[in-house]
């Protein structure tokens, strides 16, 4: 069953029931898009409807374990060592003419602006566990001490 951005909007207490059935129906009689009709006839942030989208895409997307799986050399190619990191994104394969990503939901916001911002080819992603990303990202791009989501990881003296 699909969850819609609706349902995660009365979740997280943005909307109430309510509130959703005024805009799909403002929807159904103009045609424009759920999250705009809420920012517009609410107030809604625009961050809480992304935020609603990546998680409704979040759910509708396989999970992988990347570290089973060896990145093709042509899509390493499209994003460089700090931009995996950044953006949390390791890219797997080529789906046609789509390449195919892994990202965690955390960090999906910020990977698909990156994607549609950066890259210049069409892009997917699938989702994965916080820790096989990081593997996987290190294994792909070594660099010592990264973390997910930016943060570097400390090393602790020893008395």
């Amino acid at each position: 069953m699909e969850v819609r951005i609706g349902t995660i909007l009365i979740e997280k207490g943005v909307l109430t029931p309510d509130q959703v059935k005024a805009v799909l129906g403002v929807q159904e009689r103009t045609g424009k898009p759920f999250g705009l009709i809420c920012e517009q006839k609410y107030g809604i942030d625009p961050a809480q409807v992304e935020s609603a989208w990546a998680s409704q895409y979040a759910m509708r997307t396989r999970t992988i374990d990347p570290r089973l799986m060896t990145p093709h050399p042509s899509a390493l190619d499209m994003v460089t060592r700090r931009q995996a990191w950044q953006f949390n994104a390791l890219p797997i394969s080529w789906d046609g003419r789509e390449l195919m990503m892994a990202t965690t939901p955390e960090a999906l916001i910020r990977a698909l602006r990156f994607a549609a911002n950066v890259l210049g080819v069409p892009a997917y992603f699938v989702m994965s566990e916080p820790e096989a990303l990081q593997a996987a990202l290190q294994a792909s791009y070594p660099l010592p001490g990264a973390t997910l989501y930016g943060r570097r990881s400390r090393s602790r003296k020893v008395a």
